[in-house]
Formats: C-alpha cells, structure tokens, sequence
C-alpha cells in the first residue's frame, strides 16, 4: 500500500529529470509577506514562520480554499462539510476557535461561533493571495490571533478580462464560475460569482455554497480607495455534524469594506459582516429543535508609518471594533472594544529585531496588553537566525457564552483565552531555486475554553482550562528548478499537555494531529499544460495515521482550457472530526473559457 503514496513522488521527480529548460527562476527569498508584519516584506526580511499560497498561480488544479490550506503543514483542516460548507482551521495545534480570519487584512472571524469562520464571502477565483502565519498575532490584529492568522488577499486586476469555467463529477457535483474584470488608466473593477453543488457523498451530505463579490479601485490624489462588496449562501446537510442527527444548515452572509489611502504614510479602512445561521437538529422535522442567529461585527482602523533614521520605522494606530447577536437560543448580546498598538522596527541588510505592544479595551471591564518582541540575524549569508515571542488572546463565542442543546451547555462566566507563544527557528537560502525552514515552537495556554465531560451521560460543558500546553517542530522546502517545475514539502510534529484536564472527556483538546505532512508537485509543460500532485499525510493524536492523494491536470494557455481534478485516489476512509466521515474518491472534469486584452498603456 505504501508505495501507491510513493508513485506521485517518483513520476513529478521524474518528469523534473528529463525537462531542461533555461526559463529564469524567481528567487524563493522574494516571495513578498503580508500577514504578521506592519508592511509587505520579503520572505528573507521576515522574522516570523509563515506560509504564502500564490491562488492565481495554477488556479484550475484547486476547488476550494481549503485545499489550499491542506499543503501547509502546520495548518489542520477540520472538514466536515464538502465543498466549501464548513470547515474548521487549527494552526500548531490550537483549536479551531484560536485562529483569526482576515479579509485583505480586516477581521471576519465569526462571533456566534468558530464554526463559521471559514465562510468566505469572496469566491475563490477573485483570491489572489492566502498567506497564513504561524503563531501568536494579537499585537497587530488583536482577538483570536492565538495559533495563527490567515489573510486571504484579493485579486488586483491587470487587464480587461473574461472568464467562464464549467465542470462536473460524481456525487452530483458540478460547478461553475465567472469573472469578469475592467481596468483603467487609474481604476479597475472586478466581478466575480461562484456555485459549486452536490447531492452527497451519503445520505444528508448534500451541499450548495454560492459566492459573489463587487471589487472598485481607483487612484486619487490621496492614494488608492477600494470599496469591496461580496455576499456567500451555503446549505448543506449536517449529518453527524454534532451527534448521531440528520440535521441540516444553512448560513448566508454579506461583507461590505472601504480602504482609504491618506497619502503615502497613512491608511484608513473599515469593515461590516453581516452572517446568518440556521440550524435544524432533525432536517425532516424541523420542530423539534431549530437555531436561528443572526450576528454582525464592525471594524474601523487607522495606520501610520513613519521612519526615525536610515534603519527604524515606527508603525501605530488605532482600532475600534463590536459585535452583536440577535439569536431564539443564544438570546440578544453586543459588546465593542478599542485598542491602539504601536511597534517599532529596526533592520540592517544582516539583522533585524521588532517589539509591539497592544492595549486593549474591552467592554464589561477587561483590558488586555499584547507584547510582541521578534529577531533576525544572517549568520551566513544564505542562513538566517530568528526568534519570536508573542502574547495572544481571544474573546468567548456567543455560543461559547450562552448556548443550549440536547447534549452541550455553554457558560456565561467563560473568562477570556490567552497564550504566552515563543518561536525559534532558521532559514536556509541554500540558492534562488531552494529554500528551507525549520522552528520549534511552544504555546502556553491560560484559561484555554473547550468543551468538557465527566462521562457519557453528561452533557458538554463550556470550561476553562489552565496550564495547557503545545510543543512542537514544523519543517517546510520549496525548489524551485525553473518557472516549470516546482515541489514543495512540510512536515510539522506536534505534542500537548492533557493533564489540564484532570481525567475529563474533551471534544476539542485531542483532534490536534502529532504528525501532519504535505508534498505537493508541479509541472508546466511548454505547451501550456499542467500536471500537479498533492500528497498528504496525517496522524492525529492515538489515532492511526491515513494518506490522501490528489492529482490535476489542465490547459493553462490558450481560451479553452480542460481540467480534470481528481481528489483522494485511493478512496482511503478518514475523518478529519470524529465521527464525520470524509469522501471518498472524487473525480471533476471542466472546461474553462478565458478572453483578456492586454493592458492599457500608462
């Protein structure tokens, strides 16, 4: 068995060995960075472990945001629902409610419940970018930026452009998407809209996710404004999602944003979600038991740089936020806070070193401060040194807060989550074509929220737990041989501490995975097609591990462009949550049309 893993490997090592090619290569070192850094920066200036994901670059080999996700390693995908319907993300470990969520860097993490975080309003064909980081994140974007922070980043349009793509496979499923974008000497608009659709892989499995999103730009004599409008619905049948229930869900949300440059130093944005929720425990009987929420949240910053010298820069501003829910179950709440945060960067072309600090203000009488100190330092050349130190914390979900069902209990006294995250790490520029990572890393985790149990016949309880631990070693290459051929490799490795929970069952604490690991290989030949394969390999906490394996095919040159996508070729059975089942060997062949013009002439 093991060697259909290893096959993949053997044929993208050897389609590399026979290609020779002298198309020029862009450094690895170059490859910018946005999330967890005041500013872009290179991935060589960066003093921090993070994961950048180029969307646009082999667009036709992924189906949704998720399996983007899936080639980083120390990001764990906790699906339960197909296509894009739900899906939980836990970066090193944390849980799934640890992570922040940003649109083009504005919060859309979901305050009725984790669960919905990854409701992306923007289709996945106007993503541009996915960039993740690993670590504590609250100096800069404040609550839930305990394990991480993952920005998906926008589409800048270049060129007048139309894009139509139609596909279809098994389980029912097809799928269907548009773009169409318009650019000017000193504006650009994009639309775009998304469907994917399946009758299930098993009965109450079915699914419907629709995007749609309204992108202007336009150059003033203050700078760049972008106004961005986008709205997604997804129903789908939630069996076993949260017991042994036929039960069904649909969630629909709108995302409204402005960003505002003020001249070269200055940024002001704002952002407001709106996201509904119903949830019926037995899909055919709706009376028996449903949920209906409905929450938004608002965000408003204002940043400044400022250089003080050849080598520091100051980076401050203020940021107000709020949150309300109007909810038949978890009744009617809102509250709002305000923080203002200031971080300071000194940078030579050998060393680097970064300190921020947060103060938070928190309605119902909390406060929070979240330090920041991280490092860097060329040894060599080619072999950087860095260190990183963070403070991160996060805020109960109002279904953390006050939610009831049959079989869980949430807790209105929940104190809010915190975590001390020390990072330590070296990179290794080995040449413009290789690039490789490694950083052992440790959370402590104070009054870390999870939902706990003395045995079966109790209910779930909303708890805190204290002098909770993760410890681990996250490992990541990327060759590139030419613009033709790339693989790219991690591994992350995982232990934490159970003795917080002084003999209680978890439903959260024990899904992390000890072993998680990714290989992803990509070929272009030079008559547009592609072939890319993706392996990955997963070993959650006392459970045995299982493989996954994906392969893609495309046309990427040309106005009519064949894909075919097939997903999990060795139908191998997993559970990514305990208890929900995962699809087995999917197959989806489409036909993309695409008609641009080239750019106009500044």
């Amino acid at each position: 068995m093991k060697a259909i893993y290893i096959l993949p490997l053997l044929a993208a090592v050897s389609v590399y060995a026979q290609t020779k090619t002298s198309t020029p290569v862009s450094p690895v070192s170059t490859t910018v960075v946005v999330v967890g850094n005041p500013e872009p920066v290179t991935l060589g200036e960066s003093d921090r472990s993070t994961a950048v994901m180029n969307t646009q670059k082999h667009p036709l080999a992924y189906s949704t945001v998720e399996s983007y996700l899936r080639t980083d390693a120390s990001t764990y995908v906790e699906q339960r629902g197909g296509g894009g319907s739900q899906a939980d993300i836990s970066i090193r470990g944390t849980s799934f409610e640890q992570t922040l969520v940003l649109l083009n860097g504005l919060r859309i993490t979901d305050p009725e419940t984790s669960h919905n975080n990854m409701d992306i309003p923007v289709p996945l064909v106007a993503l541009g970018s996915i960039d993740i980081l690993h670590g504590a994140g609250s100096t800069l974007y404040g609550s839930d930026a305990i394990g991480g922070v993952i920005d998906f980043v926008t589409v800048k349009p270049t060129h007048d452009a139309l894009l139509l793509r139609a596909g279809g496979g098994n389980y029912g499923e097809n799928e269907e998407a548009a773009v169409a974008s318009a650019v000017g000497r000193r504006w650009s608009e994009m639309l775009a809209g998304q469907r994917d659709f399946s009758s299930g892989f098993m009965y109450d499995r079915d699914y419907r996710d629709e995007e749609g999103s309204s992108e202007s730009r336009w150059q003033s004599v203050l700078g760049t404004t972008d106004i961005l409008l986008a709205g997604d619905d997804r129903a789908f049948g939630a069996n076993d999602f949260y017991g042994n229930y036929p039960s069904y869900e649909r969630t629909k949300g709108w995302f409204a944003s402005i960003e505002q440059d003020l001249g070269r130093r200055m940024q002001a944005a704002f952002g407001y979600r709106r996201h509904t929720d119903e949830y019926v425990l037995f899909r055919n009987d709706p009376a028996i038991y449903e949920n209906n929420h409905i929450d938004t949240s608002w965000e408003a910053t204002l940043r400044r740089h400022d250089a003080v010298g050849a080598n520091l820069k100051l980076y401050y501003g203020l940021e107000g936020d709020g949150d309300g829910i109007h909810s038949n179950d978890l009744g009617i709440h809102a509250r709002n806070w305000g923080a203002g945060y200031l971080d300071g960067t000194w940078r030579t072309r050998k060393a680097s070193v970064s300190a921020g600090l947060r103060q938070e203000i928190i309605s119902g009488g909390y406060d929070v401060t979240s330090p920041m100190l991280e490092g860097g330092y060329f040894v060599r050349p080619r072999i950087k040194l860095r260190a990183a130190a963070g403070y991160g914390f996060r805020l109960p979900t109002y279904l953390d807060l006050y939610y009831s069902d049959p079989t869980t209990l949430g807790n209105a006294n929940l104190q809010p989550e915190s975590a001390w995250n020390f990072e330590g790490g070296v990179d290794w520029f080995a040449s413009a074509k290789f690039f490789f990572e490694s950083t052992v890393f440790t959370s402590l985790q104070h009054h870390a929220i999870d939902y706990v149990r003395a045995n079966a016949n109790e209910k779930w309880q909303a708890t805190n737990l204290s002098n909770f631990q993760f410890t681990g070693w996250e490992n990541s290459a990327e060759w590139r041989a030419d613009e033709a051929n790339d693989i790219k490799a991690s591994w992350t490795l995982l232990t934490g501490a159970q003795s917080a929970l002084h003999g209680l069952q978890s439903r959260y604490v024990f899904n992390y995975p000890v072993n998680n690991a990714s290989l992803v290989g990509t070929h272009v030949w030079r008559a547009g097609y592609m072939m890319e394969t993706r392996i990955g390999v997963t070993e959650r906490y006392e459970q045995s591990p299982y493989a996954v394996w994906g392969m893609a095919f495309a046309k990427e040159d040309g106005r009519l462009r064949p894909y075919v996508r097939l997903s999990n070729i060795t139908n191998t059975g997993y559970q990514e949550i305990e208890g929900v089942q995962m699809p087995g060997r999917e197959v989806v062949a489409g036909l993309e049309l695409s008609v641009a013009r080239k750019a106009k002439a500044n």
